[in-house]
C-alpha cells in the first residue's frame, strides 16, 4: 500500500493525512526517528515537570514515550479527526494525564505563553514544500503561533520590538546579533562549555564572505552561568512560579537570589551569606569536588536561616542610591534621633525596609506587597522580620496610597516605589504604568511630608516613554534629580516639592558624607565599600 502522496504539495492538504491515517491504521508511523534515536537531544533541553505541546503529532509514539519516562503534561495537536480519535482512544487509559486535540497550528486556541516546549518532529517540512509566497506567509503563521505560546522573552520590549533591537545591537556593538536564552536545568560550567556547545550552529548563521578563521565573540548577560544552587521552589497565585537560589559570586562569596521564572533573567532580590555560611559551603564543595553538580538539589550549600544573612549588606545599586537618597532630607546628621516616617511600595525580599529599620533606630517603615507569597519568602529565606517599627501591608500599592490620600493630610517623609511590571511587552518593567499617571502622583504628594522626599526606582528602555514619565513627576514634584546606576537600565529619581531645596553637586556629596559619618556608629554593622556620596556624584536635574 503507497501512502506517500503523488506531489509534495499533498503534505499540506488536510484530505491526504485524514487518509494517510485511515489507511495505515493503528501502527504508528515515525517520521524523522524514533524517541530511542532522539531522547538524547528531548532529555537534555526538556525538563520532565516542563509543559509540552507536540504540533502535528500523528500517530507516533513519541510523545507516548516522553510521558513513560516522567514528561506527563504534554498536550499534542493535529490537524486530522481521523489520527486525533485514534490517539484518544489508545491512550485514555495508560496514559489519562495526556491529551490529543485537533487544531490548526496556524490558528491555535490556547492563551498567550502557555506552553514552556513547543516540540516539531517533521511538521515544519509537510508544510514547507516549496518557496513560493503563500507558503511562506503559512509557514510565518505557524511559527508566529508557536513563538505567541511559547513562554519566553520573544514578547518583551527588548527582544520584540524594533527599537528594542536597534538598542540592543547597539549596546553590543555589533551588526549582526544572535541572542541565546539558556536553559536553567543545565548546569554549565563556564563561558567555555557554552562557545564549545553553540559555536557550529553560531557559525551555520554566519554572513556569506565570512573569513573561515574569524573569531566570534560570546557576550554575556545575567547569572545563569557557573554554580548554582536552588534551595527552594513553589508557586505564586500572583508572581507565577518563582525560585529561591543560591550562587557564587567572582569573589567566592555566596550571594541567596530571588527569581521569578516569568522573568528569569531579572534578580529580584538578592542579599549576601555570612561568611561562616559560605565556608561551610566551600568546604563540603571541596570534598565533594569529584561528583557532578545539580542545579536542582538542595543538598549543596546548607538551609539557609534568617540568620546567616547579612544584614548590613546591599546588593543591589539602586538599593543604596535610594538609601543615599535620605540625605535630601533636613540635618541629615539627626535622621537617627528623628521619628521618620517611610513607605515602601514593593517588599520583594525585604532588603530595603529592613536596611532602614536596622540603620535608623527612631524610624517607622510601612512596606506595602500585593503578594502574600513574598512576604512568605522575604520571612524565610530572605532574614526579614516584623516589628513594632516595620508593618508589611498586604494589599494593592494603588489602593494603599488613594486610601491615605482620601484622608486630607501627610503621613510619609519618605515614599519609596521599588514595584515591577508583570506586562514585558512594555519597554518599561519597573514601576507598571498606573504609578507614574499624574493622577496618582497627585496621590503620592498629598500623603508626603513638605519637606520629605519620595524616591522612585525607574526601570525603562523605551526613550519616548522615558521622556514622559519624567515630564509627568516634574509636573507634580518641581524638584527632580535623576542617578543613572552604571551598567544598568535602572536610573533612581529623587523628588522633591519645592525647587528652592535644590542642591548643587557639592551640597549633595556634603550632605551624604554627613549622613554616612552618622550612620558609621560604633558597633553598628556598616559595609566599608558603601560610600554614600559616590551614590551621589552623579546625579542631575531634570
Amino acid at each position: 500500500m503507497n501512502l506517500l502522496p503523488k506531489s509534495s504539495k499533498e503534505f499540506g492538504s488536510v484530505d491526504y493525512w485524514e487518509k494517510f491515517f485511515q489507511q495505515r491504521g493503528k501502527k504508528a508511523f515515525e517520521w524523522y526517528g524514533t524517541y530511542l534515536e532522539l531522547c538524547g537531544v528531548l532529555h537534555k533541553y526538556i525538563k520532565p515537570r516542563e509543559k509540552v505541546l507536540v504540533i502535528g503529532c500523528g500517530n507516533s509514539e513519541l510523545s507516548e514515550q516522553l510521558y513513560d519516562v516522567g514528561y506527563q503534561d504534554i498536550v499534542n495537536i493535529d490537524i486530522s479527526e481521523v489520527v486525533i480519535k485514534q490517539m484518544r482512544e489508545r491512550n485514555a487509559t495508560r496514559r489519562p494525564q495526556m491529551s490529543f486535540l485537533k487544531m490548526d497550528m496556524t490558528q491555535m486556541e490556547f492563551p498567550d505563553a502557555s506552553f514552556q516546549v513547543v516540540l516539531d518532529k517533521g511538521t515544519l517540512d509537510a508544510v514547507l514544500t516549496d518557496e513560493e509566497e503563500k507558503t511562506l506567509q503559512h509557514v510565518d503563521r505557524m511559527l508566529a503561533e508557536v513563538g505567541r505560546v511559547l513562554q519566553g522573552r520573544e514578547t518583551e520590549w527588548l527582544f520584540g520590538m524594533d527599537e528594542g533591537r536597534k538598542q540592543l545591537a547597539a549596546s553590543a556593538g555589533f551588526r549582526r546579533l544572535i541572542t541565546v536564552a539558556l536553559h536553567r536545568g543545565q548546569q554549565y560550567d563556564g563561558m567555555d562549555s557554552i562557545q564549545a556547545e553553540l559555536s557550529a550552529r553560531v557559525m551555520e548563521l554566519a554572513p556569506v564572505g565570512m573569513p573561515a578563521q574569524q573569531q566570534v565573540p560570546f557576550l554575556s548577560v545575567g547569572g545563569d552561568i557557573g554554580f548554582r544552587t536552588v534551595q527552594h521552589k513553589d508557586r505564586s497565585p500572583l508572581s507565577g512560579d518563582y525560585v529561591i537560589e543560591d550562587v557564587q559570586g567572582d569573589d567566592r562569596r555566596y550571594f541567596r537570589r530571588l527569581i521569578f521564572l516569568s522573568n528569569r533573567n531579572v534578580v529580584q532580590s538578592e542579599v549576601r551569606l555570612l561568611k561562616d555560611a559560605s565556608h561551610r559551603a566551600q568546604k563540603k564543595r571541596k570534598k565533594d569536588k569529584k561528583k557532578q553538580w545539580s542545579a536542582d538539589t538542595s543538598d549543596n550549600l546548607p538551609p539557609a536561616p534568617g540568620q546567616s544573612i547579612d544584614k548590613s549588606y546591599l546588593c543591589c545599586e539602586h538599593h543604596k542610591a535610594m538609601i543615599a537618597g535620605l540625605a535630601l532630607l533636613r540635618n541629615p546628621e539627626q535622621l537617627l534621633e528623628t521619628p521618620l516616617a517611610l513607605l515602601v511600595v514593593g517588599l520583594g525580599g525585604g532588603s530595603l525596609p529592613l536596611f532602614v529599620h536596622d540603620h535608623f533606630p527612631k524610624s517607622r517603615v510601612d512596606a506595602v506587597e500585593i503578594d502574600p507569597s513574598m512576604l512568605e519568602v522575604a520571612t524565610q529565606w530572605f532574614g526579614f522580620s516584623q516589628s513594632d517599627r516595620m508593618k508589611v501591608h498586604i494589599a494593592d500599592g494603588l489602593d494603599y496610597i488613594t486610601t491615605l490620600a482620601g484622608e486630607g493630610r501627610p503621613h510619609y517623609d519618605v515614599i519609596m516605589f521599588d514595584v515591577d511590571s508583570k506586562d514585558p511587552t512594555l519597554g518599561m518593567s519597573c514601576p507598571p504604568p498606573a504609578f507614574v499617571d499624574q493622577s496618582f502622583l497627585q496621590k503620592v504628594k498629598s500623603i508626603l511630608t513638605h519637606e520629605g522626599v519620595f524616591i522612585l526606582n525607574l526601570v525603562c528602555r523605551d526613550l519616548g516613554l522615558k521622556d514622559s514619565v519624567l515630564a509627568g513627576l516634574k509636573a507634580v514634584f518641581p524638584l527632580l534629580y535623576v542617578r543613572r546606576i552604571e551598567g544598568e537600565v535602572n536610573e533612581i529619581l529623587f523628588c522633591q516639592l519645592h525647587p528652592e531645596q535644590k542642591l548643587a553637586t557639592p551640597e549633595l556629596l556634603d550632605v551624604a558624607q554627613t549622613l554616612e559619618r552618622t550612620l558609621r556608629k560604633p558597633g553598628k554593622g556598616w559595609d566599608d565599600t558603601y560610600v554614600l556620596s559616590d551614590m551621589l556624584k552623579t546625579v542631575r536635574i531634570v
